[in-house]
């Protein structure tokens, strides 16, 4: 009988938590958690709890959170933990070749697309950005290219049409938990068959923007709807609104639905009704109406609830920045 492998986890967040936690079901050992250093001060959450460190400190597996993962004394520490596999899942730090030449058998990511689909930091987002019906995760050997290693094994699914970034996500996460188990011991019995990725199939999914939220209100009702679902949890998309009063608002917009042409087309950006009923916008395509939104500063709400407290009138565009708005009347 072969004894166990030696595992290192090396993951953040909440789409590593549910693989790091199935490695604890194997027969196998967690010898160490790397995961990125805890971050609080400005431009971070003082109360932000890294449940996977938690975990980890519970089942009293060592926890190592350097800031370079790649830099001398940490490679150092690694190679002393004799690991045989390292299992990566969103673990934020780019991997040097000297650090991918250290477990024994191999180092292992869990990457949320149907690869070599969406190679990048952001492979949940772009599905929705780009409109793709089915996504998934692919389990790789990690090569020092990026997400270009070869395919241990796959799990597909369909994308809801009203799913957002975050949601989808979540249901990856649990979609990778049945795929480690038979990978590692594949590996462990030198079984493991590995398929190539296509050169000519790659597309990238870069890291996200604050910018890339902004609506561009003269693209179709669908391209919109898949940028708001797309943007969420972070940056959200968003749009300018000009309110009596109050000036141009900036507002994050959380929920939108594509309504059957009314009447003739106006401009792009033009609002078409603003009452109790809710918004509506038109758009490169047809009205679109926005279901919930959220002003800067401001809780979410329905749309409704916004225009109660902000006056609107049909023939108002959206889209138009502050600076280049001009006053109101």
């Amino acid at each position: 009988m072969m004894p166990p492998l030696r595992l290192v986890m090396m993951g953040t967040g909440d789409f590593a938590e549910p693989t790091f936690r199935a490695l604890y079901d194997t027969p196998h050992e967690v010898v160490a958690l790397y995961t990125q250093p805890d971050r609080t001060g400005r431009g971070h959450h003082q109360s932000h709890v890294n449940r996977m460190k938690h975990l980890a400190e519970a089942r009293r597996t060592p926890v190592f959170q350097p800031a370079s993962v790649n830099a001398p004394d940490a490679l150092a520490q690694l190679q002393a933990l004799a690991g045989d596999v390292f299992v990566v899942a969103a673990y934020g730090q780019i991997l040097s070749s000297a650090l991918l030449g250290l477990p024994r058998l191999a180092a292992i990511n869990v990457h949320a697309s149907l690869l070599p689909r969406h190679r990048g930091a952001a492979p949940v987002n772009y599905a929705i950005l780009e409109g793709d019906t089915e996504t998934g995760v692919s389990i790789i050997r990690i090569l020092p290219r990026l997400d270009a290693g070869p395919i241990l094994a796959v799990a597909r699914t369909l994308i809801a049409p009203h799913e957002t970034a975050g949601e989808l996500e979540d249901r990856l996460a649990q979609l990778a938990v049945p795929l480690i188990p038979p990978v590692l011991e594949q590996l462990l019995s030198g079984t493991l068959q590995a398929l190539p990725q296509s050169e000519q199939l790659v597309t990238r999914a870069p890291k996200l923007t604050k910018d890339m939220g902004t609506i561009d209100w003269s693209r179709t009702a669908g391209q919109i709807d898949c940028l708001v679902r797309g943007l969420q949890p972070w940056p959200k998309a968003f749009t300018w609104v000009p309110t009596s009063g109050k000036g141009v608002l900036r507002v994050a917009v959380l929920k939108v639905r594509a309504l059957a042409p009314e009447g003739s087309p106006v401009a792009s950006g033009t609002i078409l009704r603003a009452d109790g009923r809710g918004l509506v916008v038109q758009t490169g395509s047809g009205p679109l109406e926005i279901v919930d939104l959220q002003p800067d500063g401001k809780r979410s709400m329905p749309s409704a609830d916004f225009l109660r407290g902000n006056s609107l009138q049909p023939g108002d565009r959206l889209g138009i920045p502050a600076a280049s708005a001009g006053p109101q009347s």
